[in-house]
């Protein structure tokens, strides 16, 4: 065996992208000078992503409290009644600011035990010491009161439902809150409803409208609407947004620069020409993984908005240790190697069902490397909001 390395993950460092620059000459320049001063040369299938952040900053794709309050304010007509929020400072409450500022009063549907991506807003234990079933009842805020007042998001500190209330009645609008996890349950408060679930909002939405809602809109559908005066995305809206300051928000970045042209195929080209390698190329934001404590990282819609047509599809792989204790389990040494390699150069295109993959994970190829770039970026101060990838297209085949 000649080669020792597989996969290897590079973060890498690139300058301070403000809104205006030019991103594809910055990744491919950064990319580049990293293999000129590093131990590390660009080969063909090296995949290099970009976090998303960078990219919606140099589009300057923010919208303000003000502009999403105009939005709510002319679909809305008074009143909303907000369905499945995720409980987050950092994602939703500049958006529940917006709400509160565009309307007279805000109603809230809080899931529970926990939102969607995990976050939990009571004890569980105490919940079924009460014998609630969260499949069934419905609680209102004085029950929450009276059982669950003390209890704080583990990592936050944080008690979300004083928190909402706070941020609504700070913009002078009426709040009124239940838990419940039958989105229909919000028409017991109002029929003007806004679906703020990210992964399961088709389905709310459907069973607000069959469960007659007047107003049915989703925070993808909210600055979703190209415009020359402030920051949109037409396939997201608002899905994807983190808080910049407390009264900007920056969306989930659009696929193509203004000129129409896409920015992971730009990049490619770039590289393309200046190195003469064929890499791939993806945008990414939350990764699709759950912490130890639970909590889903995947607050963002997609992992990847945007990649180069070699990153479509799944992994198709053997389950090496599979092979070796079961058709190869006679065999040592070099014969059990070569016999190994062999193996994995015969396998067929599609090996869906069979024995010889089962527990190789075969998510999307963008799922899988968009969760392996976020970890190595961070969110912090790393500083390397470009990740090189090299080796991943391989196997134990390839010397």
């Amino acid at each position: 065996m000649k080669r020792r390395i597989g996969t290897v993950a590079i973060g890498i460092r690139a300058p301070m992208i403000k809104k205006g620059d030019n991103l594809v000459d910055i990744v491919a320049d950064s990319v580049i000078e990293a293999q000129g001063k590093n131990s590390f040369k660009l080969k063909d299938k090296d995949v290099i992503g970009i976090t998303e952040s960078v990219v919606a900053k140099a589009q300057g794709n923010y919208v303000t409290v003000d502009e999403v309050a105009d939005e709510i304010k002319s679909k809305f007509h008074g009143e909303v009644g907000v369905v499945f929020p995720i409980l987050s400072r950092n994602r939703f409450s500049l958006i529940l600011k917006a709400i509160a500022r565009g309307s007279k009063n805000v109603s809230m549907l809080l899931k529970y035990p926990e939102d969607e991506v995990g976050n939990p807003i009571m004890d569980k234990e105490k919940l079924y010491a009460l014998n609630i079933n969260p499949f069934s009842n419905s609680l209102n805020e004085d029950y929450y009161l009276n059982h669950f007042i003390d209890f704080k998001h583990p990592n936050t500190g944080i008690n979300y439902i004083d928190f909402y209330r706070k941020t609504v009645e700070n913009e002078d609008s009426g709040f009124s809150v239940l838990l419940s996890n039958n989105p229909a349950d919000i028409l017991d408060l109002t029929y003007k409803t806004l679906a703020a679930d990210i992964h399961t909002r088709e389905q709310t939405k459907r069973i607000l409208r069959n469960s007659g809602a007047e107003i049915v809109y989703g925070l993808d559908d909210l600055c979703s609407s190209p415009s020359e005066d402030k920051g949109y995305n037409e396939k997201y809206g608002l899905l994807g947004s983190n808080k910049m300051s407390e009264e900007d928000l920056k969306l989930f970045p659009r696929e193509k620069d203004e000129n129409g042209k896409v920015y992971v195929n730009e990049i490619q080209k770039k590289i393309k020409e200046k190195t003469g390698k064929n890499v791939e190329v993806m945008i990414y934001g939350d990764g699709a993984f759950k912490d130890p404590n639970g909590i889903w990282e995947l607050a963002d819609p997609v992992v990847s908005p945007s990649f180069t047509s070699g990153l479509r599809g799944s992994p198709n792989e053997l389950k090496l240790k599979y092979i070796l204790d079961n058709e190869f389990k006679g065999l040592i040494g070099k014969e059990c190697e070569e016999a190994i390699k062999n193996r994995i150069r015969l396998k067929d295109n599609n090996l869906i069902s069979r024995m010889e993959s089962q527990g190789t994970t075969p998510r999307k190829y963008v799922d899988l490397l968009g969760s392996l770039c976020d970890l190595v970026t961070g969110s912090g101060d790393k500083a390397t909001p470009i990740v090189l990838i090299q080796g991943y297209f391989d196997n134990y085949s390839c010397e």
